[in-house]
Parts: structure tokens; sequence; C-alpha cells
């Protein structure tokens, strides 16, 4: 972990390189790669109590263009930056790790202080930092209530730092703010959305357009770092999963792959279905990994998880809940989602999705055994915004606990990951064998419907019809 050290404007230049160093060290102890000789780098933070006004200050190796805003619903400061490669240890942002600092008193004058009424220390400060996409950084930070935020930067010595100042203000002048920051993002949000417009199509040939697509879905990415185990952050842990998985299927030649994120980027929720729709995608297959804190107390294995207006149970709920704040951790103000369109054409579509859901998370989930560790509740169904394509069969797949050692061992390891991927592959030939042969069996019923390769297409409302209309555990 890279110690938070207090940063002085007058900070020799010897001590500002001996920090990088150590960082760039800790960095590569993490996995992380060394940063390019021009990059702009943060290697240091901390936080500053300072009266009403708490100061939350990045140390970087020179000073980068900032834009600073609140959003609500929840409370969030946020700073937008160009591209920053942050070596520092993202457990520093929790806020059970972080007590805000304040210059305390030595000797006689400590002792006359200690006899004195004290202020009320300040509310521990939760953050989050890192990569938003190509070219652009994000820093956010959960606020206890209605709050004001500026930023600068002050370089010198070698040495820049960057200082986002947070006070308290009133209700209205936070509301006011808060809707200029939506505006804010909501304009930033269609330029990228036009832009990756222009670059998301696969290009084909009349062969290989024949070819189901598969979008792999690694979760997280970016500022939002998702679960966290002792040594290994989600985002990083799915990503990997990802690329293992790709590669089997793409050796068969009988699939084309897709990544939501192929790096450590964030993309929002509606954004990666909105990718595997217009991509055509014939399925999505979303991957994370979990975490409990105070320690798995036993609790393994990997989950299967289908859409659902209601969860199978309190630990499906509990993930979709989490799963669903992926875009709030990430300093997005929230998209409101699109209204269910009351066409019989468009139900029908959506419950035959549905049932093909349902269908692969029952292959993979018997497949995976083979290779790997199941839940001893595998198979969970829940309000994902995630899976709500009304056209691309979905799932959601929980690999694993990071707060399992033996879940965690089993990630870490490159022949696991190659074991348990060349499954889930597997599975994928079984949900397509069945689907071309129609002999596609979900939870003990026949699906008639099964016969298309594309989920999209018209189907036989009668056979729809007869599918369940939620997963059934096993």
């Amino acid at each position: 972990m890279v110690r938070a050290l207090s940063f002085s404007p007058k900070l020799p230049h010897a001590i500002a390189a001996g920090l990088f160093a150590s960082a760039v060290i800790a960095g590569a102890a993490r996995g992380e790669p060394s940063p390019p000789q021009d990059a702009v780098v943060a290697y240091d933070v901390r936080v500053e109590n300072a009266g009403r006004e708490t100061r939350l200050i990045f140390t970087l190796n020179a000073c980068v263009a900032h834009q600073a805003y609140v959003l609500d619903q929840p409370a969030r400061a946020v700073a937008d930056l160009p591209e920053v490669r942050f070596l520092i240890d993202p457990s520093q942002g929790a806020a059970a790790n972080k007590r805000v600092a304040a210059n305390q008193p030595h000797g006689r004058a400590h002792a006359r202080a200690s006899r004195e009424p004290q202020a009320a220390e300040p509310p521990a400060l939760s953050y989050r930092f890192g990569r938003l996409a190509p070219g652009k950084s994000r820093i956010v930070v959960d606020l206890p209530g209605p709050s004001e935020v500026s930023a600068s930067c002050i370089q010198t010595n070698g040495a820049a730092a960057l200082t986002l100042a947070i006070k308290p203000t009133d209700a209205a002048a936070f509301r006011a703010a808060a809707h200029a920051g939506a505006d804010r993002q909501a304009q930033d949000a269609r330029a990228q959305m036009e832009q990756a417009d222009a670059t998301a199509a696969i290009p084909l040939g009349a062969a290989e357009a024949q070819k189901p697509l598969i979008v792999l879905d690694p979760g997280h990415g970016g500022v939002d770092a998702g679960a966290r185990g002792r040594n290994a952050v989600e985002k990083n842990v799915v990503l990997d999963f990802a690329r293992a998985m790709a590669a089997p299927l793409r050796a068969s030649g009988r699939y084309r792959v897709a990544f939501t994120r192929e790096d450590d980027r964030f993309v929002p929720l509606q954004e990666r279905v909105r990718i595997a729709r217009k991509l055509g995608a014939a399925l999505f297959v979303s991957l994370h990994a979990d975490s409990l804190r105070g320690g798995s107390d036993g609790v393994h294995g990997a989950t299967v998880y289908t859409v659902s207006e209601r969860a199978s149970d309190a630990e499906a709920a509990r993930v979709a809940e989490s799963e669903n704040k992926a875009d709030s951790a990430a300093g997005q103000e929230a998209q409101e989602q699109s209204g269910e369109v009351n066409d019989i054409l468009f139900d029908l579509t959506r419950r035959e999705t549905r049932a093909y859901s349902n269908i692969f998370a029952k292959y993979v989930s018997e497949r995976w055994k083979m290779a790997a560790t199941l839940n001893k509740n595998p198979r969970r169904f829940a309000g994902f915004v995630v899976l709500k394509a009304p056209d691309v069969p979905s799932v959601l797949m929980e690999l694993g606990y990071l707060s399992s050692p033996q879940d965690a061992a089993d990630l870490a390891s490159p022949q696991w990951r190659e074991k348990a991927a060349a499954q889930a592959a597997l599975a994928i030939d079984d949900f397509f064998r069945s689907r071309s042969e129609g002999t596609a069996q979900g939870d003990g019923q026949s699906d008639s419907a099964a016969t298309a390769a594309q989920p999209a297409q018209r189907v036989d409302a009668a056979a729809v019809q007869s599918a369940p209309a939620e997963p059934r555990m096993p």
C-alpha cells in the first residue's frame, strides 16, 4: 500500500522523486504496468480537515486540467480529469480505512489541548479514482450531505497538489448545482455515444456474419473497481476471465466474440446492454466476482443469475442492488430506464428471451461443476439492469467470492481460468446445439420455440406462452 504522506509546496524534488519511485514499485507489486515516461501520475493521496472544509489532496508529477461538480441521489462530488495513472492502492478510498487527518499538537501544547473541548471529528471520507475512458480519468467522493466542491492544482518543486475542497452548503444551492452537474454529464454522454456508434460495428464477411455473436461483459472497470479481495479487485479479475473465455470460443471457429470493454475503463450499465443489442448479440454473458464483508464464513463458489422482476431470495436481491449501483459508484448521473412497451409481440419476444436465458443458465451451471466449484445455491434471479435486453438471452455469472481464500486463489490462477473458461465455452456449444436441433430444455419444461439462430426473430406465440414466466430453482 502506498503510504499517505503530507504534501508540502516546498517538497524537495528528490523526495518527490523518491515517493514516485516507491509508488511505481508498489504498483508493480499489485500487477500494474509501469507508466510511460510522459504519463501524468498520481502517487499519493491524503485527506485534511480545515474547519468546515474537508480537502482531498492528490500528489501528482504534474498539474492537469480539472472540472469539479456535484451530483445528487446519492450526493457525490466528481472531478473529471485528462487521463491520469493512479499508482495508489484503491483501498485507501474506503471509508472504513480512512480517518480524516488533522494537525495534532505535541508536547506541552498537546497537554493543554487535551484538556480543552475538542471539535467533533468530521465524517470519514469515502472516495474512488481511476480511468473513465481513453484519455479521461475521474475522482468520485461520497458526500455526507449537501455540499459544494471546488478544485485547484498547484505545481512546485517537481510535484503538484490537486486539491478537492468540500464544504457544507444549503439544500437549495446543492440541488441547483447538482442539476447543472447532471446537464454537464448528459452533454458529455451524447458526444461519447456518437463516437461509440462510429466504432461499434464489427466488419464482417458473408460467412462470418452467420456465426452467432457472443458478447462478454467484464463488470465494473476504470473508476469503479467493484468488489475487493485481499490481493485482487473485481474489475481486473473478471477482465482476465473474459479474455480466457474468449480464447476457446474464437479458436472453435463457430462464434464471433465481442467485449463491452477490453481494458480498464468504465462502461455504464445501459450502455453495456445497448452495445449487445446494436451488435446483434445472440448471447450476453456478464462476468462478476462477489465479496462478503467480515469474511466469507465458508461461502464460496460460482452463481449464475438471470433477470426477473422479483428476486429468488435475499442474497440475489443484495447482489442485484449492489451491481445496479455501478453507475453511481463511477460518478455517473442515473440514467432513466426506458418504459415497458405494451405490445404483444414485444412481450412474446421478451418472454422467449428470458426462457432462453434460463436454458443457458442451466447448461453453464451443469458444465461449470466439471471444472470448478458452484455455490450451494448456484442458480438465482433478480432485477439486474444489465440483463434487461428484451431480445438478447443474458446471464450474469458471479465467478466466486474474493472474500473466500479458495475462490480468490482459483480466480488468480491462469490454469484454473483456462479450465473453467473451457467449460463455459462448452456450455455455449450445448446451448446453440440445442437451439439448432430444437431440443432446448429449461428447468424440466420443453421450449419448442428454440429453433431460430437469432432470438429477435419472429416467434411462435403459443410456444412462448407455455414457457415459464420465471425460472424455477433446481
